[in-house]
């Protein structure tokens, strides 16, 4: 791990439990890789809309400022992945699916032409040579239940862009008592998978 991007989604910012599991990661790493950190609680960004897309499919020369301005926030997201060989999500559950900003940062580097392609036998990644380590921390229990719609979103997803080394882990029943054990345990975890 020489260039590690971290992605927070929480809606309570560091003090989220997902964003702790990903600082636990942060502080493992420090002086050993170049780490670069979003925290999407903090961005402005709305959900992709039709005038945000159609900037990237505006040559850059050809953009007005205004354009510009709109390709920019996924030109550097897609930047950051691009340039990290290691992908940390801190993802929370929230109504069995993902945090709305989380899933506004997917729609931006989901790039047709950039980080995918469409060809004759039907899409294909650009993406390669990435391990994605998603540190998933949830109230109740789900993982490996249908009511895990996270796993399968994600791991599809990022397939999709031609990623395959995804490393799940759990920190669940954190609001039905003892939320100490399955966080310890996920750190440990994650220490193990970054060592």
């Amino acid at each position: 791990m020489k260039n590690v991007l971290i992605v927070d989604s929480s809606l309570h910012g560091a003090a989220g439990n997902s964003s702790q599991l990903t600082a636990h990661v942060k502080s493992l790493l420090e002086g050993k890789a170049q780490i670069t950190h979003i925290d999407l609680s903090q961005d402005d960004n709305a959900h992709l809309t039709g005038a945000e897309m159609g900037t990237w499919m505006t040559d850059p020369a050809e953009r007005s400022e205004a354009q510009a301005a709109l390709a920019k926030v996924s030109d550097t997201y897609v930047a950051q992945v691009q340039a990290a060989d290691t992908i940390v999500l801190g993802v929370p559950m929230y109504n069995f699916g993902v945090p709305s900003a989380l899933k506004a940062w997917i729609d931006r580097i989901a790039r047709a032409g950039v980080t995918f392609k469409y060809t004759d036998t039907g899409p294909v990644g650009l993406l390669s040579d990435k391990k994605i380590i998603v540190a998933a921390a949830r109230g109740g229990m789900y993982a490996g239940t249908p009511a895990d719609t996270q796993t399968p979103y994600l791991t599809s997803f990022f397939n999709f862009l031609g990623l395959t080394d995804i490393e799940f882990v759990y920190a669940e029943g954190l609001a039905m008592g003892d939320a100490d054990t399955p966080m310890n345990a996920a750190k440990e975890k994650l220490a193990t998978l970054v060592n």
